[in-house]
């Protein structure tokens, strides 16, 4: 393997001039050694950045699409559905631009985490740190109940939830134990699986809602005039069919989490300056896409009041996609969608496992989690937090007492709140880096990569996550739908970070950190001279060229 130093890390002997004049930094110490601490601890480089895309995608598109879709439908209707995601979709381009230009400049392991120590204040990192850990936390245990909701579709309630979680939790933790490259390779594999289901789901909703399917009719906009476009949702008139709009936001959010997290492993990437900020671009432009097209298709498939798509009444909650199979009267094909639906969310829990095992990698770095998590075996897994991680999957058995679907959406409430308190922390640092380059008189383009609008686009959609993040539990505070589960579960996590940020700030007695105090000089320097920086790599060739659209 090569150097496993991030780029924009140094040891201490190298350039030691550079930490001298960071510490003269008034109170900047800890900011500044967020760009001299080496972290060649025993990670290496095994990503590249077609790993990172996929990566990105595997993370995204899970149980969030194939599931959390019906959801949506049934609560926003197919245009209310539609335009939830629509405005999400906006909000995580700016969230992606924003963190690859971040992290052109700062490409470390742990990411927005680590730039929200060097940009905002030491106690925000660590607040958001284990935040990000707590999120994948439940992440994981969300797409494992997701499995056990979609196994129900053939098991009927004859076999106990709890053999399929026993399954998924020890392969879970196999491969999160595996050689990075491997944990690539074989996201790499299972995201491509995705896309290929995705794009077949997509020209098989076409083929079904335009009557091509031998012996069914054409369907069209049929559910878009009855039931309707919009679905009220606690109120009634257009003040109701707002709100079944504006239910739509928190699982669309969960739908979208893991884009961000791409960037995590930054000192597992090769070439991470330009390889993270390409990921970035590249994945939310392929992962909008997909979900715009499937939210279009599935509303036009499936009826917004079908008992099915959420679970009500005495129905199984199932797959939109394969309620519309199983409609058209196709016998293989929805076992086969489920399957693949199944190893989807897998999928997706691997990824969530590979972000926050890092994150937490990161924080022992930092010394804000015990020594403990810096262990690693032999092949350069940190194996002590992939076990933290392992414990905490046992949450899926809650799926036992409860129903399963129910289970799920608690869990994406939690997550999905853990979620936005992340992005806002991405857009956050975009915001102070941009103003500390004006107060330092240093130019926009001296960025490794940057965009023009992000000036704009990082402020809007930074108000946009915090009204998302304050109203996610809105149906709450109506009259009669008062529900303790929904309740802790949609705010839960917004006294968690809180508290973490003061507890921390108390502690160690951290300061905001000025603008004129931000290294940058030290941090555009390395960045220009990447002296670490891996060789480019070279162009796809061969039968790979043909489908490497999707991550390049």
């Amino acid at each position: 393997m090569g150097s496993s130093s991030s780029p924009i890390l140094e040891s201490q002997q190298q350039r030691p001039h550079r930490r001298e004049r960071a510490e003269d930094q008034d109170g900047h110490a800890a900011a500044a050694d967020l760009v001299t601490t080496t972290e060649s601890r025993s990670l290496t480089r095994g990503l590249a950045q077609r790993h990172l895309s996929m990566l990105g995608i595997a993370g995204s598109i899970g149980t969030g699409l194939f599931l959390g879709l019906g959801g949506a439908v049934a609560r926003g209707g197919p245009l209310g559905a539609l335009l939830g995601y629509f405005v999400i979709g906006l909000i995580v381009c700016a969230v992606q631009f924003a963190l690859g230009e971040v992290a052109s400049l700062l490409p470390v392991t742990g990411s927005f985490v680590r730039h929200a120590e060097f940009l905002v204040d030491p106690a925000w990192g660590f607040a958001i740190g284990w935040n990000l850990v707590y999120g994948n936390v439940l992440s994981i245990p969300s797409e494992i109940t997701a499995i056990c909701v979609l196994f129900e579709y053939w098991t009927e309630g004859r076999i106990s939830p709890a053999v399929f979680i026993v399954f998924f939790v020890v392969v879970t933790v196999g491969v999160g134990m595996a050689l990075v490259r491997v944990f690539g390779e074989v996201e790499f594999v299972f995201a491509m699986l995705k896309v290929v289901l995705v794009v077949f789901l997509i020209l098989l909703g076409l083929v079904i809602d335009l009557g091509g399917i031998p012996g069914t009719e054409r369907i069209g906009f049929r559910y878009w005039k009855s039931p309707g476009p919009f679905v009220e949702y606690i109120a009634t008139g257009d003040w109701g069919r707002f709100l079944g709009f504006w239910s739509v936001m928190t699982g669309a959010v969960f739908s979208f989490a893991g884009v961000e997290s791409l960037a995590m492993a930054a000192a597992e990437t090769r070439n991470p300056r330009k390889a993270i900020p390409r990921a970035c671009k590249r994945v939310f432009a392929r992962v909008v896409l997909f979900y715009m097209l499937a939210v279009l298709v599935v509303g036009m498939l499936v009826a917004s009041d079908d008992p099915r798509l959420d679970g009500s009444g005495d129905s199984v909650a199932q797959s939109p996609f394969v309620i519309a199979a199983s409609a058209a009267g196709i016998k293989a094909i929805p076992s086969v969608v489920n399957a693949i639906v199944i190893t989807s969310a897998w999928s997706a829990s691997n990824q969530s496992l590979l972000a926050g095992t890092r994150v937490l990698y990161g924080l022992a770095l930092k010394g804000q989690a015990p020594k403990i998590f810096l262990r690693t075996t032999s092949w350069g897994t940190p194996y002590m937090c992939v076990l933290l991680f392992g414990v905490f999957m046992s949450l899926s058995f809650m799926s036992l007492s409860e129903r399963a679907i129910n289970v799920f959406w608690w869990l994406v409430r939690l997550t999905s709140a853990g979620v936005l308190v992340s992005w806002s922390s991405i857009l956050v640092n975009h915001i102070r880096l941009r103003k500390a380059m004006d107060r330092q008189g240093i130019a926009y383009t001296r960025l490794p990569w940057s965009s023009w609008w992000t000036v704009y686009s990082s402020p809007v959609a930074l108000f946009m996550c915090i009204v998302i993040l304050l109203t996610g539990g809105f149906s709450v505070f109506t009259k009669g739908n008062w529900d303790a589960a929904t309740f802790v579960s949609s705010y839960l996590d917004i006294p968690i970070v809180l508290i973490a940020y003061l507890a921390w700030k108390f502690y160690k007695k951290t300061k905001i950190v000025s603008l004129d105090d931000v290294p940058l000089d030290i941090a555009f320097e390395q960045a220009e001279d990447a002296i670490f920086e891996d060789p480019e790599e070279g162009k796809t060739k061969g039968w790979a060229r043909a489908v490497s659209w999707i991550w390049d």
